[in-house]
């Protein structure tokens, strides 16, 4: 009978499962099949009923209704900072054409952290389906298959995400893995398409926004020009915020993926001059989307910051203030992508100082509380 009063017998087994030095051993549990957790064996007894143990994942609670995260997992993935590289894959050859598009492992990995398996995501600018191919590798990489829509104006882009399935896929097939999903992309202008989803039903909006056209900034990935515009965001030898080659020098890694979208800017990114005129853009178009997004789901948006004529722009405070005060919206976090494998560069010396920009904010809003 276990003691009681004194609560030596709630970890009976972990005093059990010892060494000969007394100490826990945890790969002993395990191969006794007992489940264990930050090196003690759970009395799952213990657990409430809407608690249950995930094997290996940690315990989960029930009434969690952001995502599919164990407590364990849930404690790191609050952490504000992502630092982790993303080596060249899912036909980065392909997809590095489109000069801002994202890592599909990044955007599972965000999906995971505020979705549930099944739920609808929604990527507005998807460029070359980053955020599509992210909701397809959670079937296999993580809590299960998201259902994804993605907008895009540009065919070319279009035409590349089909054309990376469909290589991937041949490659899972060769390996004697499942394939990815094909999700939605629908070609047209996001302000359209928006029309055709209805109130709610978008459980996570996640996107990388066109950026400003910076006045003189060419949609160009020639990096002569692009230096000449002066744009420093990120990393000037990668033509600022392209992520295109630099001068003489090949891109290596994911450099190409770290980058924005400043200097391929399409669509009405491209049709405003100014830095208000995007703001106010990005704004109205917020507004309009958060009507698709469910009131307990979340809007996450990539930006970068930018370096130019000696002055941080900080693009992410800026564009988050426009849209918090448009859209019915509230900042929530900003959370940090920094990619420790991310060369570095002398800007500056020995003159003047200038940032090394290795990290991207991705700035994380939910819907306000509505009196329905």
């Amino acid at each position: 009978m276990a003691d009681e009063g004194d609560g030596t017998g709630k970890h009976r087994q972990s005093r059990l499962l010892t060494d000969d030095d007394g100490t826990f051993d945890a790969e002993r549990a395990r191969d006794e099949s007992l489940p264990v957790e930050d090196g003690e064996v759970i009395d799952t007894d213990d657990l409430a009923e809407h608690q249950h143990y995930v094997e290996g994942r940690g315990i989960y609670d029930e009434r969690n209704r952001v995502n599919d995260l164990t407590g364990k997992e849930w404690k790191y993935a609050t952490k504000s900072v992502i630092a982790e590289g993303y080596p060249p894959a899912v036909q980065h050859d392909l997809r590095s054409e489109h000069g801002g598009q994202k890592p599909p492992r990044l955007c599972a990995e965000l999906i995971g952290r505020f979705s549930k398996a099944g739920d609808t995501v929604l990527d507005p600018f998807a460029g070359v389906g980053g955020t599509l191919l992210g909701a397809s590798f959670c079937e296999h990489e993580g809590t299960g298959l998201r259902d994804a829509i993605g907008f895009e104006r540009t065919e070319r882009w279009t035409e590349i995400y089909a054309q990376v399935l469909e290589c991937e896929n041949e490659e899972r097939r060769a390996r004697g893995e499942p394939e990815l999903a094909t999700q939605e992309m629908r070609h047209g202008d996001c302000a359209d398409l928006i029309e055709e989803v209805d109130d709610d039903s978008v459980d996570l909006l996640l996107t990388d926004v066109p950026y400003w056209h910076m006045d003189e900034l060419e949609q160009t990935r020639n990096v002569n020009e692009t230096r000449e515009s002066k744009l420093g965001s990120f990393d000037v030898d990668e033509a600022g915020d392209s992520g295109t080659e630099a001068e003489d020098e090949e891109v290596t890694g994911d450099e190409a993926e770290f980058a924005g979208d400043a200097a391929e800017t399409t669509g009405d990114a491209a049709e405003t001059a100014t830095k208000d005129d995007w703001l106010a853009d990005m704004a109205t178009k917020f507004d309009r989307f958060t009507d698709a997004v469910a009131p307990d789901g979340h809007i996450v948006v990539f930006i970068g910051d930018m370096y130019r004529d000696q002055s941080y722009k900080f693009l992410s405070a800026d564009l988050a203030r426009a849209i918090e005060s448009t859209a019915p919206v509230t900042l929530a976090a900003n959370l940090v992508w920094y990619d420790p494998t991310k060369d570095l560069h002398v800007y500056g010396y020995p003159f003047s100082f200038v940032p090394s920009m290795v990290h991207q904010n991705i700035l994380v809003f939910r819907p306000d509380e509505t009196d329905e």
